[in-house]
């Protein structure tokens, strides 16, 4: 989002939300800095938390939003005090809040083209687990292979389209461990392969699992270049 708003050259209304902290910035807004210039390298992935460990409350989502929404407000109507070169953060735990200078650094590479960023934002995690990709897979459900399909995405992206696995979620993988085969090989797929990726180290990690495979890519890579006729979201 970030890219695509530089290449664009609109403002980025930036949003984030952490257990009990929340964040808000205007990025790219009046010759400011970027998301780039405050995170200019993604986390590993053994950093970012599952939803077990790393859940939100509820209502720090709408009031996030809220102050997104009146950074809207500022951007539109050209008012003062736009988070353009700074970063808000609220904890609604101690219900502080303060607010940090970001510095656009002025030496980096401007952002002409989008780039893969599944695999920008989750290269070292793909080395962690093995993978099979969509032909693979349709070449296994063709002879009718025995093994386990998961689809770790929600509900409402089922509704949406799906290739018929036990669903899932990422978020309650933790506690449906036991429903995980471990006699024959389960291959695990989400939207493009990520949330697959950190059940799948997840299991690995905590269940001991070793015949856990990711579905490269995701349904849609299914969708491109299996079944163009399923529906995209």
């Amino acid at each position: 989002m970030n890219d695509t708003c530089e290449i664009l050259n609109k403002p980025f209304i930036y949003g984030s939300i952490y257990q009990y902290e929340g964040q808000v910035s205007v990025f790219n807004y009046d010759n400011g800095p970027t998301y780039r210039d405050l995170f200019p390298t993604p986390p590993t992935p053994d950093s970012v938390p599952n939803c077990e460990i790393g859940g939100d409350i509820g209502s720090l989502a709408g009031i996030i939003g809220s102050i997104q929404a009146n950074e809207a407000i500022k951007v539109i109507c050209e008012l003062d005090g736009i988070l353009k070169d700074k970063l808000f953060i609220f904890d609604t735990e101690s219900m502080l809040s303060r607010t940090i200078r970001i510095k656009k650094d002025s030496s980096r590479l401007e952002i002409t083209k989008l780039i893969d960023y599944q695999d920008f934002c989750n290269k070292n995690m793909t080395d962690m687990v093995k993978e099979i990709t969509v032909h693979e897979l349709d070449d296994m459900m063709k002879k009718k292979e025995d093994f386990q399909l998961i689809d770790v995405r929600e509900p409402h992206e089922v509704d949406i389209c799906s290739l018929n696995g036990e669903l899932i979620p990422l978020g309650s993988v933790p506690e449906r461990i036991d429903q995980i085969d471990t006699g024959k090989k389960v291959v695990v797929h989400c939207r493009s392969g990520a949330r697959s990726a950190q059940a799948i180290q997840y299991l690995q990690e905590k269940g001991g699992l070793t015949n856990l495979y990711n579905l490269k890519g995701g349904i849609l890579a299914w969708a491109d270049e299996i079944d163009p006729a399923m529906t995209k979201y």
